[in-house]
C-alpha cells in the first residue's frame, strides 16, 4: 500500500556503529512512519491491518493519523 509521509530533514543521519549493540539486530524503518527514524520502532503495524491495497494513504505531520485516503493512481 502506497503513502505520503512528510520529511523535513534535510541532512543525512549519522550512524556511528560503536554505538549499535552487535549482538541485537538492527531494523531500518521502510514504510516512513517510525518515530526513530531511520530506525524501524513498530510503528508498521497498523499498515499491515489498516492499509488497504490500492489506496495512497496521507499521515499527519507526526506520521501517526491518516489524513486522506484516496485511490492510488
Amino acid at each position: 500500500m502506497p503513502r505520503l509521509v512528510r520529511h523535513d530533514a534535510t541532512d543525512p543521519i549519522k550512524i556511528d556503529p560503536r554505538s549499535l549493540n552487535p549482538d541485537k539486530p538492527i531494523f531500518i524503518c521502510a514504510c516512513g512512519l517510525s518515530q526513530n527514524f531511520p530506525f524501524c520502532d513498530g510503528s508498521h503495524k497498523p499498515c499491515r491491518t489498516v492499509e488497504q491495497p490500492g489506496v495512497l494513504y496521507t499521515y499527519d505531520k507526526a506520521r501517526r493519523n491518516i489524513i486522506k485516503q484516496e485511490p492510488d493512481a
